[in-house]
């Protein structure tokens, strides 16, 4: 009989923690599968932060660092310059990133530092009970802010990808989900683009993934998708912000990249 799925190569067999309905899971998998479909496992390194996501060097096969909270693009800098010929990536949540990580984040990108981040958004604090968080929408409640947040108290959520898009450094940023099949695929196609960009040498690139909380949002799974099509979409629009026509499958040198 042929097989038409199976584990990836690319992820470890330790059961993953995430909660029921976390897209996690979804998108820890599809970044797997790509760096063993490009043949760079072996040459990867993978970054994380503080959050739920702190332990994915139990799940992923490639060599992983532990960063300190908000410092994994820091971190990730210090490697791929000492490292050069490894792929480097951050993954790192919206509570981590887009809070005590923002100058890292940032700086690292209008140095256009050869390294992708992929940033995952669920609109809260997962980790840590539920609080608000820089990408919190207006008028969402979380434990922080029982009344909903309210711009004249609280702000406005910050759209990150549309931020580093301002940046020279950052060549390449797009935002997707993983709400269905259509959308799984273009967001491996969004990873994909992200590591040859690495391979390229231009620049910085930025993978953004609207991703669910449905214990945190106190909502079931399904309940949970559904609140990201209609509510966390509308914020934060999907699609290419930067570098959509630009050919990454070339290096600066005009050799292909490794495929």
């Amino acid at each position: 009989m042929a097989i038409v799925f199976q584990p990836t190569e690319g992820l470890t067999k330790k059961p993953l923690h995430y909660c029921p309905g976390c897209n996690h899971g979804i998108i820890h998998r599809i970044i797997a599968e790509t760096l063993v479909e490009m043949g760079l496992l072996d040459d990867a390194i993978g970054v994380a932060s503080v959050g739920c996501t702190y332990n994915s060097y139990e799940y992923f096969s490639c060599d992983f660092v532990q960063a300190a909270h908000g410092r994994a693009p820091a971190v990730a800098t210090g490697i791929k310059r000492t490292h050069k010929d490894k792929v480097v990536f951050t993954y790192q949540g919206d509570g981590d990133l887009a809070s005590i990580g923002t100058a890292e984040i940032i700086h690292a990108a209008a140095r256009g530092e050869k390294i992708c981040a992929f940033f995952v958004n669920n609109a809260v604090y997962g980790m840590t009970s539920g609080q608000m968080a820089p990408t919190t929408l207006l008028g969402q409640v979380t434990t922080t802010s029982p009344f909903g947040r309210d711009a004249s108290y609280q702000g406005y959520p910050i759209n990150v990808s549309e931020l580093i898009s301002n940046l020279t450094g950052a060549v390449y940023v797009e935002r997707v989900c993983v709400t269905d099949y259509k959308n799984i695929m273009n967001a491996k196609k969004a990873i994909r683009k992200a590591f040859e960009v690495q391979l390229s040498g231009k620049g910085f690139a930025f993978v953004e993934f609207l991703s669910t909380c449905p214990t945190n949002w106190g909502k079931d799974p399904i309940e949970a998708m559904d609140w990201l099509k209609e509510k966390m979409i509308p914020q934060y629009p999907l699609g290419c912000f930067k570098g959509a026509d630009v050919d990454f499958t070339k290096s600066d040198d005009n050799e292909e990249v490794k495929a």
